[in-house]
């Protein structure tokens, strides 16, 4: 499991670190069943706080993404597929979102931007 903590981000430690494995999940890297390192070994790796890997950890779990079990450790747990489909559509929403704000600096219109949409998906 990779997860890489940017210092300099405006994104707490805890938030990167629940948003990098979610990703992990979703894209499949992570398979149900999986088991996550323990929240004192990645505190170790990472060198950050217990409670930041805690909190990271009790939102994953909070979010249905990790099934903690005490003595045995955290598991991904087994995804509800449209639990798993509105979470990529609002990362693609948010990705849409700074797409069109960028295209709106450019002065791209909207017709120009889904004719750039329609071309992309194809």
């Amino acid at each position: 499991m990779d997860i890489i903590i940017s210092n300099s981000s405006n994104e707490p430690i805890y938030s990167q670190i629940v948003s990098q494995i979610k990703e992990q999940i979703i894209s499949g890297a992570l398979a149900p069943g999986d088991a996550l390192p323990s929240m004192r070994t990645l505190a170790t790796q990472m060198h950050i706080s217990l409670i930041t890997t805690k909190r990271a950890y009790e939102e994953l779990e909070r979010d249905g993404f990790i099934e903690s079990y005490t003595g045995r450790g955290s598991f991904v747990k087994a995804q509800n597929t449209e639990l798993l489909r509105e979470e990529n559509m609002r990362q693609a929403e948010e990705l849409l979102m700074k797409a069109v704000a960028k295209a709106k600096a450019a002065g791209v219109g909207p017709e120009e931007l889904k004719a750039i949409l329609d071309m992309l998906y194809e």
